[in-house]
């Protein structure tokens, strides 16, 4: 199984951000943390962060056909990615969304997700281990579809 593992704009900087909402661990610190998962749960997994909208897609359309299931953390992307939701769908892979902060308990704004309804699920606010809980449940969701 392989499953790829994508961070939007910003998400570069994590552990320099305002570490209330983003936490101190720095994105290489959790892909530490799922590489070790991912090691137990015998996946593969692929990172690819851009703070571009197009790298993403182009990474999508790239790799899209050689894997599995999605995580995906689209940063400011999830109010407004709309290529970005197309490149999601076309991939026609499961998707799970993940917000380190709980978007939902912030600005009006970012209380929309143009992703998070082609998404088999969402996890927000629970900081870097919601990247461990993706890990494990979409290796589950695929496992037993």
């Amino acid at each position: 199984m392989k499953l790829l593992i994508i961070n939007g704009p910003n998400l570069n900087l994590l552990g320099k951000r305002d570490r209330s909402l983003y936490g101190s661990l720095g994105l290489d610190e959790i892909e530490n943390k799922l590489n070790s998962e991912a090691e137990k749960l015998k996946i593969n997994i692929e990172f690819f962060q851009s703070n571009h909208e197009g790298n993403i897609v182009d990474f999508l359309q790239s790799n899209s056909l050689n894997s599995d299931g999605i995580i995906i953390n689209p940063g400011a992307l999830t109010h407004y990615g709309i290529s970005l939701r197309d490149g999601l769908l076309d991939s026609k892979l499961p998707i799970i969304e993940v917000h380190l902060s709980n978007i939902h308990s912030r600005e009006e704004f970012r209380n929309r997700s143009v992703v998070s309804d082609i998404s088999v699920g969402q996890i927000v606010g629970l900081g870097w281990q919601g990247y461990i809980y993706a890990l494990n449940f979409l290796k589950y969701y695929i496992d037993t579809k």
